[in-house]
C-alpha cells in the first residue's frame, strides 16, 4: 500500500509540473505577443500628420543694399509623412514670426514674416530621421528711411537639411537648417530692386497623430 501511494504521489507531482510548464509557456507567449526577431517591438512610425512649434536665429542680407537684417525668430509648422521601410517621403507648411532687422546709414530693412511649403526626404533608422527638404518660400521685406516706409511681399525658393528624433511615438524634436531666397522689388527708398535672403538655424518639436 506504502509503493501505491508513492507511485500516486509521483504521478501528482508530474502532472503538477507539466501543467506549470505549460502556463508559464502559455504566459511567455502572451507577453511577447506573435512577434519575431524581424519585427521588433520598438519599431518607430514617421508615417501620419504632425503639427508643432519651432524657435531659431536667421542671417539675412538685402541685395544692392548693405543692410544685413539678422534676428530671432519663431513661428508653427504643419505636415503630413508616408513612411515606405526606412524611406520617409512628406509636405510640411510653416508660418514665421521674424524680428529679423538691420540699420545701415540712412536705410532701415527688415523681415516681420516669411512663410514656406516644401517636400521632404529623409531616411529613417528606427526613431532618427535624416531629411533633406525644398520648396516655395514667400514673405515680406520692409524698408525705411527718416521720411518714408514701404513694404513688398515676394516669393522664392528655400533648400535645407535637417535631423528629427523620436522620443515618443507621438512626440519628435528637430534641429534645421534653412536658406531662404525671396524675389526682389523694386523700391522706392532706394532706386533699385532689392531681395532677401537668408540663412537661419531653429529647433522645434511635433505632436504626432
Amino acid at each position: 500500500m506504502i509503493r501505491a501511494m508513492g507511485a500516486a504521489a509521483a504521478i501528482m507531482v508530474a502532472t503538477c509540473a507539466m501543467t506549470v510548464s505549460a502556463q508559464a509557456a502559455d504566459w511567455s507567449y502572451g507577453a511577447r505577443g506573435p512577434y519575431t526577431v524581424n519585427q521588433p517591438l520598438n519599431a518607430y512610425s514617421w508615417a501620419g500628420p504632425y503639427l508643432g512649434g519651432n524657435l531659431g536665429y536667421n542671417w539675412g542680407t538685402v541685395s544692392n543694399n548693405p543692410t544685413r537684417p539678422s534676428g530671432f525668430m519663431g513661428g508653427v509648422q504643419i505636415g503630413y509623412n508616408v513612411q515606405s521601410g526606412p524611406l520617409v517621403i512628406g509636405l510640411e507648411g510653416d508660418l514665421q514670426l521674424n524680428g529679423a532687422e538691420n540699420r545701415f546709414a540712412g536705410w532701415k530693412f527688415e523681415n516681420p514674416w516669411f512663410g514656406t511649403v516644401r517636400g521632404r526626404i529623409g531616411y529613417a533608422m528606427n526613431n532618427i530621421l535624416l531629411y533633406g527638404t525644398g520648396g516655395l518660400a514667400f514673405g515680406t521685406l520692409s524698408g525705411e528711411t527718416a521720411t518714408q516706409r514701404e513694404s513688398h511681399t515676394a516669393a522664392g525658393w528655400t533648400v535645407g537639411i535637417g535631423a528629427e528624433f523620436g522620443l515618443t511615438q507621438n512626440i519628435s524634436a528637430k534641429v534645421e537648417y534653412l536658406y531662404v531666397d525671396l524675389s526682389s522689388s523694386r523700391f522706392g527708398i532706394t532706386g533699385m530692386p532689392n531681395a532677401y535672403s537668408a540663412g537661419m538655424v531653429r529647433v522645434g518639436l511635433n505632436y504626432r497623430f
